[in-house]
């Protein structure tokens, strides 16, 4: 079977160059485009220099409609609004949209949701790691097997993380929240502050850390009236996204149009 052809969206960034040289040496997958924004370093620098690794011959471009009319899917950490965009013209042109962007809002989920229902295949998490997604099945059962617990949870990012909570946190919330049978939206606590009066019976709270070049550190501390459980997950490397990625992609390409997770993909579900 031929290379699957992926195109690498934010090319320019951290999590775009961890994709890069992932797809670079993943069986099955070949980068044949790579952009970044408008007037970013990045554009006209070859993929592969430009992340560390040998030459690929793919410029970094700025045009995200000619990138992926010579790819079959696109490998997307950026921002809700270019995550948007991009959803939409996959859905157009039936590509494969692998979304690892975070901090979208519930109009922006609807939207990705939309384009998978129009002709997309895209598989969209707040999270690529096998051990995180491992980890949301435990806090679940967790949560339902410890009903009178208190469930906090605490995560920490490098000082340039521009949306909080996480969406990795907002996962895990949402696993809590399954467990219980409840809605989280309605039941997460995100700032306390001042005189907040005692912690409201059956919520979810949410605490940020940013500072350093901390890539993610996520807890789920569930306390109860004489002992607590807590529940952690430690990043090292940006790699371990960029394989999800890979394993991800390599999956969709079996699929068909629709909105899938990592759960899909790792078959926990």
């Amino acid at each position: 079977m031929a290379d699957l052809k992926v195109a690498i969206a934010g090319a320019g960034g951290k999590m775009g160059g961890a994709n890069i040289r992932a797809i670079a040496t993943a069986a099955g997958l070949s980068v044949v485009a790579a952009f970044d924004r408008p007037g970013s370093a990045a554009v006209g620098k070859d993929a592969g220099e430009n992340s560390g690794i040998e030459a690929l011959g793919v410029l970094i471009g700025d045009d995200p409609e000619a990138a992926l009319a010579l790819a079959d899917a696109v490998i997307d950490f950026t921002a809700p609004a270019a995550s948007v965009a991009l959803a939409q013209r996959a859905a157009a042109l039936g590509k494969i949209h692998i979304i690892g962007t975070t901090g979208c809002s519930v109009e922006d989920d609807a939207a990705i949701a939309a384009a998978a229902k129009a002709g997309a295949t895209i598989v969209k998490a707040g999270n690529f790691s096998l051990g995180l997604n491992l980890l949301l099945g435990l806090v679940r059962k967790a949560a339902a097997e410890l009903p009178g617990f208190d469930v906090e949870i605490l995560e920490m990012h490098h000082n340039r993380k521009v949306d909080a909570p996480s969406g990795t946190a907002l996962m895990l919330g949402a696993a809590a929240a399954k467990g219980r049978g409840i809605d989280l939206a309605t039941h997460s606590v995100r700032v306390r502050d001042g005189h907040t009066g005692a912690r409201e019976p059956g919520s979810i709270g949410f605490a940020t850390l940013r500072g350093g070049s901390v890539i993610g550190e996520h807890s789920v501390i569930l306390a109860g009236p004489s002992e607590r459980l807590e529940l952690r997950h430690i990043a090292d490397n940006r790699a371990l996204f960029a394989d999800g990625a890979v394993r991800a992609t390599l999956w969709a390409r079996e699929q068909q149009p629709g909105l899938y997770s990592m759960a899909d993909v790792l078959g926990l579900n």
